[in-house]
């Protein structure tokens, strides 16, 4: 079954301390392109996990969000010893020279600027990629589902579209002879009032209503239309990514359906055009969100 290139999922991985949270989100688009946000100190793992949404994703604007959450916490404390033994004994000297009573508090030196600073926890990369592969594959497995359940609409959609282009085209199939007797009969009746009672050459109209039929014959390309309307039934069917096939196959009903309404000599048969192309318009948009 066919799927929709829009859709959005979430996932989460964990691997030891490492906790990663993903969002992907896809929308329409003509090939297959993949944006990245992750955290700064994973930039190193961008090739691979974009490499991952590729080998799941055929078609798409897709971007994926990957979020850090390490079970121990992001930040850790950072203490400068060097420094706090300066801030001790600069205290000291001052308790000293201005005869304070009582030691130097630790509480004192900790609290001065610069002892004290909490820093990025350094991330183990390899942790950190288990993480993300886990998250952004369960992230794809809900965005694919989304994609799919959107493509059983699409596919329902398409396939009753599909069903009103061959009622047309059948209605179309059977006007044509009609609008060849039509021309027969008035081009007798022509023919008839200016020869003034004269009897009309029957070979002479009979070459004239040949190729009447012939410039108006649409057979062919309403023989090349149920084709492709059958091969969008096959591909609505099949399991692979189908959208540029159903594009190309789109292109071509609306070449065929231009052909037969410059044929046409009835005013029946144009309305009956006109309305061949606006439903093939509509399996257009349609078939624009196909991946």
């Amino acid at each position: 079954m066919i799927r929709s290139m829009t859709g959005f999922g979430a996932g989460r991985g964990a691997a030891t301390d490492e906790v990663v949270e993903a969002e992907v989100r896809s929308v329409n688009h003509k090939f297959c392109e993949v944006k990245a946000r992750l955290p700064r100190e994973m930039g190193a793992l961008e090739t691979d996990l974009v490499r991952q949404v590729k080998d799941r994703l055929a078609r798409g604007g897709i971007e994926f969000t990957l979020r850090r959450t390490a079970a121990r916490g992001a930040l850790m404390p950072r203490v400068d010893a060097d420094l706090a033994a300066e801030y001790a004994r600069a205290f000291e000297d001052l308790r000293a020279r201005l005869g304070l009573a009582g030691p130097v508090a630790l509480s004192e030196v900790l609290s001065a600027a610069g002892v004290v600073s909490l820093e990025e926890r350094a991330v183990n990369l390899d942790l950190a990629r288990a993480a993300s592969v886990a998250a952004l594959a369960s992230a794809l497995d809900a965005l694919l589902a989304m994609r799919e359940r959107e493509g059983v609409a699409l596919a329902r959609d398409l396939e009753l579209r599909l069903g009103v282009v061959e009622g047309i085209a059948a209605r179309l199939a059977e006007q044509s002879p009609r609008s060849v007797e039509t021309y027969r009969a008035r081009l007798h009746e022509r023919v008839a009032e200016l020869s003034r009672g004269l009897a009309p050459d029957p070979v002479r109209l009979a070459t004239e209503v040949a190729l009447f039929a012939d410039r108006t014959d649409v057979t062919e390309e309403l023989t090349r239309l149920a084709s492709h309307v059958g091969q969008m039934r096959g591909l609505l069917a099949s399991g692979e990514p189908a959208g540029r096939k159903m594009d190309f196959l789109v292109q071509e009903m609306h070449r065929e359906a231009n052909t037969v309404g410059s044929k046409s000599q009835s005013a029946e048969a144009a309305a009956a055009v006109v309305s061949l192309k606006a439903e093939i318009e509509r399996m257009r948009e349609q078939v624009q969100n196909v991946e």
